[in-house]
């Protein structure tokens, strides 16, 4: 859904990118070490920490990509190495949040598989020649939802919102799932 704006993001990314003369997979492991750090604050408790490292590894999530395209340093193993740390990342943040006592451990680590698996259909489709961006919660949706919900529970002082946010994520990322599948099934009818 937020696809729709990388356009505009570009915009402002790129031009940055140019400028910059590091390798994208130093960016890509800063990127990892500042999610992990959103964990470990949600873990601790400090919910607008814990958010505002969440945007801050976005955007150096955003940022590896567009140093890699933009300095012709992109790489088979760059773009591995970014699934898989934006991976561990989405667990860390989970796992911080279920540590905190945010949220049960049940629904949290539902929520993690349910993330996991949406970029796995993904990942299985795209082997099968298959665009398969579609969905309601991809990662960028996911995060929001986790940094809207730790937001909103540091300023109202009310800790269910978000645990609402993490269910919200474990319920949109299984229907995410499922549109995923049934999009590579039709794409794939009679194959």
């Amino acid at each position: 859904m937020l696809n729709r704006l990388r356009p505009n993001v570009k915009k402002f990314i790129d031009p940055l990118a140019k400028r910059m003369k590091v390798n994208p997979n130093v960016l890509t492991i800063l990127g990892l070490i500042v999610s992990i750090m959103s964990g470990v604050m949600f873990a601790l408790g400090d919910l607008l920490l814990g958010a505002v490292l969440i945007l801050l590894s976005g955007f150096v999530d955003m940022l590896d990509g567009a140093v890699a395209r933009n300095n012709s340093s992109k790489t088979k193993f760059g773009g591995i190495l970014d699934s898989t740390s934006d991976r561990f990342a989405d667990a860390a943040i989970i796992i911080g949040i279920i540590y905190g006592g945010f949220v049960n451990p049940l629904i949290g680590a539902l929520a993690i598989h349910a993330s996991l698996t949406v970029s796995y259909v993904r990942a299985r489709a795209e082997a099968e020649g298959i665009n398969c961006s579609v969905g309601f919660a991809e990662r960028a949706e996911r995060l929001i939802i986790i940094v809207a919900g730790a937001l909103l529970s540091a300023i109202f002082h009310q800790n269910l919102i978000l645990y609402g946010a993490v269910v919200l994520i474990m319920v949109l990322g299984y229907l995410t799932v499922l549109q995923r599948v049934y999009h590579s099934w039709k794409e794939l009818k009679g194959q």
